[in-house]
C-alpha cells in the first residue's frame, strides 16, 4: 500500500498550475493574485475630517471650555467630495463632514458634539490640539506601497483594497472549476421515490460543497449508473468546463466498480490502496490533461479523502502552498484503538476551555455513517505506528471547515 504522503506527493507532482487571467474585480473574487498590486497614490489621497464637525485653527480655541466657550464665524459647509472652500484663516471656522477635505489653514477638527451646532456661527466649549480628528494623507497607504503581493487570495477585504487603489481589473489564477460526479445504479436524486435497494445520492452534494469551501467553483453532475460507456462519455463531456473532476464510487474491488474499469489505462489514471482509514481505495491521474480524483463511494471515505488529497491539490492549482487543514493538539476524552500500519482519521468534537483543547470521539466510526460526520467538527489523526490512545493523552486533531 501507498502511504498518505506518497499518494499526495504523486498528486501534487501532476496537477497543473492554472494560467493567470485578467478579470473584472468581482469576477476575480476567490482568485489568487498573479502579480503584486501597488497603490498609485497615497490613501487617503488628501487630509480629511474623521468626524462631522468644524474645521478650525487650534490656537483659536486653546482656552475654550464649558464655562468659557469660544465663538467663531462659520464661513460655509464642506461636504465629502466638495472643493468649494479651499482655505480658512485664523478666527474663522468651516462646518465639515466626515471624509471631506480639510481646508488649508485649518489644523484641527472639532466634533459637532463639542459645540452648539451653529450654522452661521458656532460656540465651541472644548479645546482641541493640532491634528485633532484629522486623517492625514497617506496614513493608511503610501504611494507606491504594495497593498497585496502575488499569492494573495482575494476575499472581501482584499477586493475592497483593490477598488480603493483604483483597480477595476486584476490578474489572478482563478478558482478551479471542479465537476463532481457520483456513480452507482443504486443512487437516486434527493426528493425522488426509492425502490428497494436504492438510496439518495449524498456524496455529490457533499463534495460539491467541499469544493466551494476549499475555494473552488463546484459543478454537480447528475448521478450516472454503472454502464461503462455512459460513465466514460459523461466524464469526457465534462472536460470542456472542468479544471478538475472528482468522482465517488466504483473504485474498489467489486465486479462492477465501473470508474476503475473505464479509467484503468486511460490517460495517466492509476488506482492504489492507501494506508488510511477511511479512504483506502484511491485513484488519480490526468484525463486529457485534466486532473481526475476518483474517491471511494462510502460518504465518510469520500469526505476524508477530499480533505486529505483534493483540497491541497486545489490550492496547488492556484499557485498556493498545498497546506492541509489546520491541526491542533488536544486532550483525548476516551480510549481509542487503531489498526497497525494505518493512518486513522476518526470523527470527533473539538472544544476549547480553560485547560486548552479537548476532543471527544464520535460514537459511530463506520465509513457509511454520515450522521456522525455531520455532527463532527474535527478529525482525530492517529499515525500509522499508534495502535491505541488512552483518555487524557494528547492527540493531533484536524479542524474541519465550519
Amino acid at each position: 500500500m501507498r502511504t498518505v504522503e506518497e499518494h499526495l506527493a504523486g498528486i501534487l507532482n501532476a496537477v497543473p498550475v492554472l494560467p493567470p487571467l485578467d478579470l473584472a474585480l468581482l469576477e476575480a473574487g476567490g482568485g489568487v493574485l498573479a502579480e503584486d498590486v501597488a497603490s498609485p497614490m497615497p490613501l487617503p489621497p488628501f487630509d480629511n475630517s474623521a468626524m462631522d464637525g468644524y474645521a478650525v485653527v487650534a490656537s483659536d480655541i486653546a482656552r475654550a471650555s464649558k464655562d468659557t466657550p469660544v465663538t467663531l464665524p462659520v464661513v460655509g459647509d464642506i461636504l465629502a467630495g466638495d472643493d468649494g472652500i479651499a482655505a480658512i484663516r485664523a478666527g474663522l471656522s468651516a462646518r465639515i463632514m466626515t471624509g471631506a477635505p480639510l481646508p488649508a489653514g485649518a489644523d484641527a477638527v472639532v466634533p459637532v458634539e463639542w459645540t452648539d451646532g451653529g450654522s452661521t456661527s458656532v460656540r465651541i466649549h472644548r479645546s482641541a490640539p493640532s491634528g485633532n480628528y484629522i486623517r492625514r494623507a497617506g496614513e493608511d497607504v503610501l504611494e507606491g506601497q504594495v497593498v497585496a503581493p502575488a499569492g494573495t487570495r482575494l476575499g472581501a477585504a482584499q477586493l475592497g483594497m483593490m477598488a480603493a487603489v483604483g483597480k477595476s481589473r486584476v490578474v489572478v489564477r482563478p478558482r478551479p472549476r471542479v465537476v463532481v460526479l457520483s456513480t452507482g445504479n443504486e443512487l437516486r436524486e434527493p426528493g425522488s421515490p426509492l425502490a428497494p435497494g436504492q438510496i439518495w445520492d449524498s456524496n455529490s452534494f457533499m463534495l460539491t460543497a467541499a469544493v466551494i469551501e476549499a475555494g473552488g467553483v463546484g459543478y454537480r453532475q447528475t448521478t450516472v449508473g454503472d454502464e461503462p460507456d455512459k460513465v466514460l462519455e459523461t466524464l469526457e463531456d465534462q472536460l470542456m468546463r472542468a479544471d478538475a473532476i472528482v468522482t465517488s464510487g466504483g473504485v474498489s474491488m467489486g465486479t462492477r466498480d465501473v470508474v476503475k474499469e473505464v479509467l484503468t489505462g486511460t490517460g495517466t489514471v492509476e488506482f492504489h490502496k492507501v494506508a488510511m482509514r477511511p479512504g483506502k481505495p484511491q485513484g488519480f491521474g490526468l484525463l486529457r490533461g485534466t486532473p481526475i480524483f476518483t474517491l471511494p463511494g462510502n460518504p465518510v471515505s469520500a469526505y476524508v479523502s477530499f480533505q486529505v488529497f483534493v483540497r491541497p491539490a486545489l490550492r496547488a492549482m492556484q499557485g498556493l502552498p498545498p497546506e492541509p487543514l489546520p491541526t491542533v493538539s488536544a486532550v483525548l476524552d476516551g480510549d481509542l484503538k487503531s489498526p497497525a500500519g494505518i493512518r486513522h482519521y476518526l470523527r470527533a468534537r473539538l472544544s476549547y476551555g480553560p485547560a486548552g483543547y479537548a476532543v471527544s470521539p464520535a460514537e459511530g466510526q463506520g465509513s457509511h455513517q454520515l450522521g456522525s460526520l455531520a455532527s463532527a467538527n474535527a478529525l482525530i489523526v492517529l499515525p500509522e505506528a499508534v495502535e491505541s490512545a488512552s483518555a487524557g493523552s494528547h492527540v493531533e486533531v484536524m479542524r474541519l471547515p465550519s
